[in-house]
């Protein structure tokens, strides 16, 4: 038996595909083993989202030929898809996107047929219109499950490689979906936390509002076993009237919604090709509001995009302070070859990124604790997703239905169960 060791870079979606891909070569008659062990094949699901992440996609090739320099090593996903056998010349299989359900069979080719070269699993990402069909019984929690349910993106923001090492828009069919949801309520699963690379497509390649977002949504809500549902990022252009209102009738759906902004100023909204304006924005945040009580809004904030002025990040912080964000993600902008952004002129100086990133994760603390006080003197449901066996007792750890971490002290173990907790103080809070 083939021993196989896997490790994960980037997204929700590479978490998920990579534990697919470990479930698929399990059922094939592999071990699978820790990666800090001595394996046969390692596979490395890489991100090519910015420099570093290829960077750091590099670093984990290498470091599973120093574990075994006869081992066979597989690189999978983006940063392959996108360098291809110019990635590293320590690989030996690329397994491209759209052909890591087929790992099993490109593992078994690779041993009939090794030359001693680089075997290039991939495909024409830009021009196929298959969605990979991955499923999967179990996760790594066991309490709530992400499950994959688009692929691609047709949005071409300036500054993002993803497009090119995803394809365009892709959607799983409900079918498919819905077979993998009650699977996991089967298996005891309470929370779904629905993903993609951009999840607000989900079902325009599809047709026809029976195979919407909103509609995938409401037929989930039906599952028995299933008692919370989250979306994953969203963008603004979902939230209409009408999706919120019908929404918020859904009671297993979780007032938690993220929503990529990526900057609050207008013109620097235009050179990132984000297509809606400030005030769209936060008309949809408004929405939200209007329909659920109290819902926790988070985002993704840019700080020193190509050309981004003084005046322009003032304007941003300006606007991320008006929508009073629960929390906000900051992310500095790292330069990606092969997107436009990269050849903009006015490259802002990292020392400027530093110090404006700074400010936003000051207001960032600010207002995080600020939706938490609201939370102070409620009680909230907790879904329990570990235990600890302290001296004093059993406490359980957990998030509540606006994902906000709580540890309480139980009466007894109640992992996987749900728990209405009194929140008294930021004492029960983890950060």
């Amino acid at each position: 038996m083939k021993k196989v060791a896997f490790h994960n870079l980037g997204c929700k979606v590479n978490a998920y595909e990579i534990e697919a891909m470990q479930q698929l070569l399990a059922e094939n008659g592999y071990m699978v083993v820790p990666f800090d062990e001595k394996a046969d094949i390692y596979i490395i699901n890489t991100c090519t989202v910015t420099n570093m992440a290829d960077r750091k996609s590099r670093q984990m090739l290498h470091r599973a030929r120093k574990k075994n320099p006869d081992a066979v090593i597989v690189a999978a996903g983006c940063y392959v898809q996108e360098k291809g056998d110019q990635a590293d010349e320590c690989i030996d299989i690329i397994v491209g996107n759209n052909r890591k359900k087929d790992i099993a069979a490109i593992l078994s080719q690779y041993e009939r047929e090794n030359k001693g070269e680089v075997f290039d699993a991939r495909l024409d990402i830009g021009h196929t219109k298959e969605y990979e069909e991955l499923s999967l019984a179990h996760t790594a929690g066991h309490t709530r499950a992400y499950i994959k349910i688009q692929d691609g993106c047709d949005q071409f923001c300036s500054y993002c490689i993803i497009p090119f090492a995803r394809g365009r828009i892709r959607s799983r069919s409900k079918e498919n979906v819905m077979s993998e949801v009650r699977r996991l309520a089967e298996n005891g699963y309470k929370e779904v936390v629905l993903t993609g690379i951009h999840l607000s497509s989900y079902g325009m390649d599809l047709g026809g509002e029976s195979n919407s977002l909103l509609s995938l949504v409401m037929q989930i809500h039906e599952v028995s076993g299933i008692e919370r549902i989250r979306l994953g990022s969203l963008e603004p252009r979902v939230i209409t009237e009408e999706f919120a209102e019908k929404l918020s009738l859904l009671t297993k759906v979780c007032p938690h919604f993220h929503l990529s902004l990526q900057s609050g100023c207008d013109a620097t909204l235009r050179r990132m090709n984000r297509r809606y304006t400030s005030e769209e924005y936060y008309e949809k945040c408004c929405l939200l509001r209007k329909y659920f009580k109290n819902p926790a809004l988070t985002t993704d904030i840019i700080v020193g995009f190509p050309g981004e002025t003084k005046e322009e990040f003032e304007q941003s912080k300006a606007f991320v302070d008006k929508v009073n964000f629960y929390e906000t993600h900051v992310f500095k902008y790292s330069r990606r070859e092969g997107t436009k952004a990269a050849d903009m002129d006015f490259q802002i100086p990292e020392e400027v990124k530093t110090k404006r990133s700074n400010e936003l994760l000051e207001m960032n603390a600010r207002k995080k604790k600020a939706f938490e006080n609201t939370l102070i003197g409620t009680v909230k449901e907790v879904l329990i997703e570990e235990e600890e066996v302290c001296n004093d007792g059993i406490y359980g750890i957990g998030h509540t239905r606006e994902y906000v971490k709580i540890r309480q002290k139980l009466d007894r173990k109640q992992l996987n169960q749900m728990v209405n907790v009194e929140i008294e103080s930021h004492l029960q809070i983890i950060h």
